[in-house]
């Protein structure tokens, strides 16, 4: 079984904690879904894309 986990920032704020993703640890990877839509599936990365991409957007690389 796959547990699911959002952010515990994820519930103050002007979102009311609708607003993310969640994380989950798979088999050789980080499963990463939108936590309003967890039915419309999810992307698996491997570790390593998963640090490089918190990284980006911590950054603000990613210009979204």
């Amino acid at each position: 079984m796959i547990t699911w986990r959002k952010s515990t920032y994820s519930g103050g704020g002007g979102s009311g904690g609708q607003d993310c993703v969640e994380l989950a640890r798979l088999a050789g990877a980080v499963g990463v879904r939108d936590s309003r839509a967890p039915e419309a599936g999810h992307l698996a990365l491997a570790p390593e894309a998963f640090t490089r991409l918190v990284a980006q957007v911590k950054r603000d690389e990613l210009g979204v």
